[in-house]
């Protein structure tokens, strides 16, 4: 696994009303600090990737449908520099990906419906000067195929 990464397995606890998850206590040994909670959805064979951040830890769940999630160790200094982990997350295996700073990834929706993910990352969105950096899913940077479809060249 890449250096920094961790994931944790989720708990679903069904009852006659309904189901309870949780994904990030303040009190997980994964927990660093809270910026922000939101969702971003994929629909089926889309691709969102690349992206990579130079400050901020992502905290990714998906709950709803299933994703393809890959990481790529872009750290030169790291042990597990140029490594890539393939992580299939959601509704059949609910776990939280912790993704360092300069861990590029993305993910790919697997399911036949729309992929619903949860994002708890460490630092508040500064829409002045974003800690977002991409690259194109097709990029020879990283040595990855996501299997686009024909003529497809950006999910």
């Amino acid at each position: 696994m890449i250096k920094g990464v961790s994931i944790k397995k989720l708990k679903v606890i069904p009852d006659e009303r309904g189901r309870l998850m949780e994904i990030l206590r303040s009190d997980d040994e994964i927990f660093i600090k809270f910026g922000q909670v939101y969702i971003t959805t994929t629909y089926p064979g889309v691709i969102k990737a690349w992206h990579y951040h130079k400050i901020q830890t992502d905290n990714v769940c998906c709950v709803k449908g299933m994703i393809k999630a890959v990481l790529y160790d872009s750290r030169e200094n790291s042990s597990t520099y140029k490594e890539i982990n393939e992580f299939f997350v959601g509704e059949y295996n609910p776990v939280l990906i912790s993704i360092p700073p300069r861990v590029c990834h993305g993910w790919k929706c697997i399911s036949d419906a729309e992929s619903l993910v949860v994002n708890m990352p460490t630092e508040i969105y500064n829409r002045e000067n974003p800690d977002e950096y991409r690259l194109p899913p097709d990029t020879k940077e990283i040595p990855y195929d996501w299997i686009l479809s024909p003529g497809k060249k950006h999910g």
